[in-house]
């Protein structure tokens, strides 16, 4: 029996104790959320690590990938970024390797990581053809369920499926002229398959079979957008919000089979309909967890898109998304580096907290008026303490030696906060 099913039945598991301390809630109203699908707790049962609560009530959680790519595939330069991520605050890692050995480097971040793992099976599943000198069309269903297993055993605590591609979504979004098309990589993989094969999704005709390896593990399904949109002039479009209908009902499925879900969303789209689009998910979705990519809010910032990614996933976290996957300055333009990880991180913090003061209110924004308290008493030591990002901070003042104990060298003498008004 899972923590899912234990929590369906009214038994407190130790996780939902776990991660009622962490975020300063009642056990009990925790236990009401969890067993209705309106949180998630990540953490496979076979991993010794901290588990994360994700949904209503609790904190905006933020996710970093990394992963190799064919090009470039050094384990020891991802587990930096891994470092590197979680040094930074993130509280999920999805590993998206395409490149090298794949199930080597997954150990080694389950090895390496204090926090919850998330992968795309169906990554491993073309990387897996491709080496047999096939194409991801040539892939069975068996292929498919073989990775799945194997990665649950492994100990990966959440895993994105994209069974939410249909003929029919897919249709949809085809009734409609996108300019960026599929943009998800999963999404394209199977669009690919079912139009070669001109059968239905495996993914989604097999889905049973898949909650039914997940469930013992107490692996969480994140329900992958493959139609989201990959421009803001895609967004809200039939075959995402088709996508999203089919999604819905797979998450209720999902719960019913004791497997914990998180709904993925968009994507690129702008600024006013961000608000539109989590609604519209908490809505279709019965408020399952929302993970989104961003949203990003314009498409002209290549080498910004962690500024892009930020503005609109605090409009999106404080409409009520529960999870922000980070967007590096990278992102469209090459494979992050870790100083590319550690900004994207600190840039989806920010805007998870931007959020958070909206939803949570006094809960989180008492770190804000410690800041203003400390600002105002010129007290550095504890402005850098309450830092999302300490190390940036300390860098900045000390890069002007001539700083006083009691101003910095923006106002000097003429410091509005040496002022009693």
């Amino acid at each position: 029996m899972n923590i899912f099913s234990q929590a369906r039945r009214g038994i407190i598991s130790d996780e939902v104790r776990t991660v009622a301390g962490t975020e300063g809630v009642d056990p009990e109203e925790l236990l009401r959320d969890f067993a209705v699908g309106h949180v998630t707790i990540v953490k496979n049962s076979r991993r010794n690590i901290k588990p994360v609560g994700v949904g209503r009530n609790l904190t905006t959680k933020v996710n970093a990938n990394i992963g190799t790519s064919p090009d470039l595939f050094s384990v020891e330069t991802e587990l930096a970024k891994l470092d590197t991520a979680v040094k930074a605050g993130a509280d999920a890692i999805m590993d998206l390797s395409t490149g090298g050995d794949l199930s080597l480097f997954r150990k080694e971040i389950l090895a390496h990581s204090p926090v919850p793992l998330g992968t795309v099976p169906i990554y491993e599943a073309a990387v897996l053809m491709s080496s047999k000198k096939k194409s991801i069309c040539e892939m069975e269903i068996g292929d498919f369920l073989e990775i799945v297993k194997k990665q649950a055993e492994e100990g990966v605590d959440f895993m994105t499926i994209h069974s939410g591609v249909t003929r029919a979504s897919v249709q949809s979004l085809h009734s409609q002229q996108r300019i960026t098309g599929i943009t998800s990589r999963g999404g394209s993989m199977l669009g690919e398959w079912m139009k070669k094969n001109n059968r239905e999704n495996p993914l989604f005709e097999h889905y049973d079979e898949i909650l039914d390896i997940l469930a013992p593990y107490n692996v969480v399904i994140s329900l992958g957008d493959g139609l989201r949109p990959g421009s803001i002039h895609d967004a809200s479009d039939r075959g995402q919000v088709h996508e999203m209908l089919i999604l819905g009902d797979l998450a209720r499925r999902a719960r019913e089979k004791n497997v914990q879900v998180i709904i993925e969303g968009p994507g690129h789209v702008p600024l006013d309909m961000v608000a539109d689009n989590i609604k519209l998910e908490k809505k279709l979705c019965d408020n399952a967890p929302y993970y989104v990519l961003g949203p990003l809010v314009t498409d002209i910032a290549p080498g910004y898109d962690h500024i892009t990614s930020a503005i609109g996933g605090a409009i999106a976290a404080a409409a009520g998304a529960d999870f922000l996957c980070y967007v590096t300055p990278a992102e469209h333009l090459r494979l992050p580096d870790a100083n590319d990880v550690k900004e994207g991180v600190i840039a989806a913090k920010i805007a998870a907290h931007a959020g958070d003061i909206v939803k949570l209110g006094a809960r989180a924004s008492r770190l804000d008026d410690a800041m203003s308290k400390a600002r105002k008493e010129r007290n550095w030591k504890e402005m850098y303490s309450l830092a999302i990002d300490r190390e940036k901070a300390e860098q900045y003042r000390k890069s002007v030696p001539s700083c006083e104990d009691d101003q910095c060298s923006m106002c000097g003498e003429f410091c509005s906060m040496k002022r009693d008004y």
